[in-house]
């Protein structure tokens, strides 16, 4: 069983710059409904499951791709208020440090083992996306800010022409930062 402290354990680096207690706390408790409901042991199972299905992730892990998004976003957002003279939004760095970390937390009830040393999608993930499953999730886990919410429901293709946060937007970016070109590789587009 995936413990509270598993979860600390593996995003202690972010949860601790999320000032807000009761978002760090509902982030945990996010991430812990959906190990249960997608019946995920403990946390080697977690840091083995492939971030996507959609294409080949040369042993790159679900969990090193959330951190990864996460630190990418945050990165996307220091680099412009480095850069800017005068930034012309505000960034909530809470919003988007929890946002990072629950972007894909729908994956967990979205991808089972197959059974034979693999992953497929599972029957939820047929049903439901992970940006709504996450989102469900989130809410159920005690999260009730729309904003937070709408970095998890709009960071892919869901969000397309939707109004977005700020920190959604980095969030997307990000995240399509580490997607993108592992499909360009498999497609013989990546440059090296």
């Amino acid at each position: 069983m995936i413990t509270d402290k598993d979860i600390r354990s593996l995003f202690a680096s972010v949860l601790e710059r999320i000032q807000n207690p009761d978002l760090r706390e509902k982030v945990v408790k996010t991430w812990l409904l959906a190990c249960e409901r997608g019946g995920w042991a403990n946390v080697d199972e977690l840091k083995n499951m492939p971030f996507t299905l959609l294409t080949k992730t040369h042993g790159v892990s679900f969990i090193q791709h959330t951190l990864a998004v996460t630190e990418g976003a945050f990165g996307l957002a220091r680099a412009q208020e480095a850069a800017y003279a005068k930034l012309p939004y505000k960034i909530d760095y809470d919003r988007l440090l929890a946002g990072g970390l629950l972007h894909d937390v729908g994956k967990l009830v979205e991808t089972e083992k197959d059974g034979a040393g693999g992953y497929r999608k599972s029957r939820a993930g047929a049903c439901l996306r992970h940006p709504i499953s996450g989102t469900a999730l989130a809410v159920e886990a005690g999260i009730r800010d729309d904003t937070v919410l709408n970095t998890i429901a709009c960071h892919a293709k869901e969000g397309e022409g939707a109004p977005k946060c700020l920190e959604t937007v980095l969030i997307h970016q990000a995240d399509f930062a580490t997607f993108d070109p592992l499909v360009m590789m498999e497609k013989g587009n990546l440059i090296q």
